[in-house]
């Protein structure tokens, strides 16, 4: 079969597919989806844009829930230890939202679902970033590099990242794919930043959301979906990511605590010690009216949650 007719198959099968999960979501009383208006954009990596993913109010609630939360400097897993570390690669900040923390998050999340048929339990907590003039992050890709102890047992490789838009960005910002088969069919011109012209660029727009794929069809690793985040030139960016699994994320074994302040994670320890109670304290520590599953090995016990 040519490359051109499979290329058309393919896409014409995940529109089917698409349209499908729209309409049994719609007919059951679930979350709308409509698959007009993602566009595909690019084949290596495979990657999609989605004009209006998220209301203007939903991009409001979500920058809301992260300030009300705290931004945290954002961090990168070393790839030798697989522990969360600074570095000047990622300079933005942000917090991880507590799945269906809400109702408005929780229909997003549903959204996502149907849009990349994926399952909901095999995506991580929404993170909410901000990048103020300057702040950036380097090209990187989302799939586990690194065979640190705990990260492939937590639902295997990502094989997919919805990014979210929750502002306009008026200069820099954008998505930039080094490696995509369409940044030489992408035309330049002067809105773009220097960084946007070294490949595929996708301008941030509030509400708009892309979809891309870190892994082949097949499971292997696509080393196309090489992306960064450009620096902002003008403006402040605010986004939302969830990554998404193979597996369930969150399939660890709970340890009930019998004591009045513990642990209810088998992981609390090594998760502690890697950084997470700083970088995502909902989950880790809580809030007021929901006691995190690790306020022990956070030494949260003796203070006060969220």
């Amino acid at each position: 079969m040519a490359p051109l007719l499979q290329r058309v198959l393919l896409a014409l099968a995940v529109l089917l597919l698409a349209s499908t999960a729209s309409s049994s979501a719609t007919a059951s009383g679930g979350v709308h989806f409509d698959p007009t208006r993602a566009v595909h954009v690019s084949w290596r990596p495979r990657a999609f844009l989605y004009k209006g993913f998220l209301t203007e109010a939903e991009c409001d609630h979500l920058v809301a829930l992260a300030e009300e939360g705290g931004l945290q400097k954002s961090m990168v897993v070393d790839r030798q230890t697989g522990k969360s570390v600074m570095s000047e690669v990622r300079t933005s900040s942000g917090t991880f939202l507590a799945k269906k923390q809400d109702q408005v998050v929780a229909t997003i999340e549903a959204r996502i679902a149907a849009w990349t048929l994926l399952p909901q339990e095999n995506g991580e907590s929404i993170q909410v970033l901000r990048y103020e003039n300057g702040q950036k992050y380097e090209p990187h890709v989302d799939f586990i590099r690194h065979a640190a102890k705990g990260h492939h047992s937590r639902g295997g490789h990502r094989v997919a990242t919805v990014l979210m838009y929750l502002s306009d960005v008026k200069m820099g910002g954008e998505t930039v794919f080094p490696n995509s088969d369409a940044k030489t069919l992408q035309p330049k011109d002067d809105t773009q930043s220097e960084c946007a012209r070294r490949g595929y660029a996708v301008k941030p727009v509030k509400g708009d959301a892309v979809l891309f794929f870190s892994l082949h069809p097949n499971g292997t690793t696509d080393p196309d979906s090489l992306h960064g985040s450009c620096p902002v030139i003008e403006g402040e960016k605010w986004s939302a990511t969830k990554w998404i699994h193979v597996r369930p994320f969150d399939n660890r074994r709970r340890v009930p605590s019998t004591a009045g302040c513990g642990d209810d994670d088998e992981l609390c320890p090594r998760l502690a010690a890697n950084g997470e109670c700083a970088r995502n304290p909902r989950y880790m520590v809580g809030t007021a009216g929901s006691p995190g599953f690790c306020r022990k090995s956070c030494n949260a016990c003796t203070g006060t949650t969220l």
